[in-house]
């Protein structure tokens, strides 16, 4: 057996379709900061977060152990996909019965609270992170969107236009409004990412 580290995505879950669950623990290690952050960056919410994800693996080993999965070489645009479904499949529900919000925005970045450093370290990431997620909070959904996707998921723009059904042009444009927009949102609060 080839060492896990070793291995790209194709291989491991051939193995877990073999019967080998620590080549799937391996994957989800490998893309789960990723994945996770990219549906915080879309519910903002990290205990919908957390729902979302347990969610999208659950889907995600439905599929793979139904022999569904044909995403050779992909794996990871394929989860994030699936995320960003469920997460509007999500928001759908909640359009339809409104009294099903969820909580604290605030709730996002706590575990930033929760490290080894000092205090102090740990309230300014804390804030940092509060402000750029407030920053995004206000752009608009797509400009939102491929930024996340682009910075948080490490996503190509090539990638992204598959995911959002546009071209690449479109991708970069939206990317590039996304970014002129927080230039102008940072300027208006100087201190937001300071």
């Amino acid at each position: 057996m080839i060492a896990a580290t070793s291995q790209n995505d194709q291989q491991l879950i051939y193995e877990f379709v073999s019967g080998n669950m620590r080549s799937f623990e391996q994957l989800l290690n490998r893309h789960k900061d990723k994945i996770f952050t990219s549906i915080v960056m879309m519910v903002k919410d990290r205990n919908l977060a957390d729902d979302i994800f347990q969610d999208v693996f659950i889907k995600v080993i439905d599929t793979i152990k139904a022999g569904q999965y044909n995403e050779e070489g992909k794996f990871l645009p394929w989860v994030l996909r699936i995320a960003h479904n469920q997460c509007i499949d999500h928001f759908r529900k909640v359009k339809k019965n409104p009294s099903a919000s969820y909580g604290d925005q605030a709730e996002m970045s706590d575990s930033v609270l929760f490290t080894d450093e000092n205090a102090e370290t740990s309230i300014i990431k804390f804030q940092r992170a509060s402000n750029i997620q407030g920053l995004l909070n206000k752009l608009p959904e797509d400009q939102r969107e491929v930024i996340v996707m682009r910075h948080f998921a490490n996503l190509s723009f090539k990638e992204i236009a598959e995911k959002t059904n546009c071209s690449i042009n479109t991708a970069l444009g939206r990317m590039r409004y996304a970014l002129i927009n927080l230039r102008r949102l940072m300027a208006e609060v100087p201190a937001a990412v300071a």
